[in-house]
């Protein structure tokens, strides 16, 4: 699991562990990604595992994943669900706006090197953290990388709706194979989430969190897609509360999904070199 040092993404792996699961958490920080270790073996003395990476990376990204594909025999679930929004616009050491190579480039690369593990280890499930805010998205396919004109909150939707068509492209490729692939929506959840954008951005969604749901709350459809015996046979779908749930247009172009694909292989191809 990624992004499950605070929010959503904690608080499921913390009701996996619970439950009996061994949990194996990413994170770039290391006092906070140690601090998940430790809440989750409060949870249950499993044996736990934390790997270290920054997944705006495509190289730290795709050592993580090699790595822990190496080191575990099986990997029943896969959830990616690290996220960022970043009110100034900024770029990787690779050359990606940030947002774009956080909210998307991480699932793709991170799927790509445990694969084959999870193809081993099926039935397995892939499910990927999306968002409503995908519907506010005005995609500009010649521009993944918000060159011309730039905005957090836009930028962040477009990360959303990749992540839809990411994964409905995903569900295709692993048709046949035992494992699924869907994406969610949490809701608007009270987190750390953009607390950090900067500016107007991070004062806006201060206010806005007054109103949101609780962090428990948003990791229940994380959890259904996770666990539940009525979502196995679900894949390519997206989810609201449960159940499956109506997209934006441009999130069910699938021309647009297979096209989005291959300039992310070539993306990490580029990084590769």
């Amino acid at each position: 699991m990624t992004g499950a040092t605070s929010g959503i993404g904690a608080v499921a792996a913390q009701q996996l562990a619970r439950a009996g699961a061994r949990i194996v958490l990413i994170a770039r920080d290391k006092p906070r990604g140690t601090a998940a270790l430790a809440a989750l073996h409060a949870c249950s003395p499993g044996p736990h595992r934390l790997y270290f990476g920054d997944l705006s990376l495509i190289r730290d990204t795709r050592a993580v994943g090699a790595a822990i594909a190496a080191d575990e025999r099986r990997i029943d679930v896969l959830v990616n669900n690290a996220g960022a929004l970043f009110a100034a616009r900024s770029v990787t050491a690779e050359g990606l706006e940030r947002t774009f190579a956080t909210n998307h480039m991480s699932y793709f690369e991170l799927t790509a090197q445990l694969r084959e593990r999870l193809i081993a280890s099926a039935p397995a499930r892939i499910v990927n953290t999306a968002s409503a805010a995908h519907r506010r998205a005005r995609p500009d396919w010649s521009d993944l990388q918000s060159l011309r004109r730039y905005s957090g909150v836009q930028a962040y939707s477009r990360s959303k709706l990749y992540n839809i068509l990411y994964t409905r492209e995903l569900a295709r490729r692993l048709e046949g194979t035992g494992v699924t692939a869907n994406c969610f929506h949490p809701g608007f959840v009270a987190t750390r989430f953009g607390d950090r954008s900067g500016g107007l951005t991070a004062a806006g969604l201060r206010i806005l969190k007054l109103f949101a749901i609780s962090p428990e709350e948003g990791a229940k459809t994380l959890l259904y897609l996770a666990t539940a015996n009525e979502a196995r046979p679900s894949t390519g779908l997206y989810f609201y509360q449960s159940r499956p749930a109506r997209t934006s247009p441009d999130a069910m172009d699938d021309a647009r999904a297979r096209a989005l694909w291959q300039e992310s292989e070539r993306l990490a191809a580029a990084a590769a070199s």
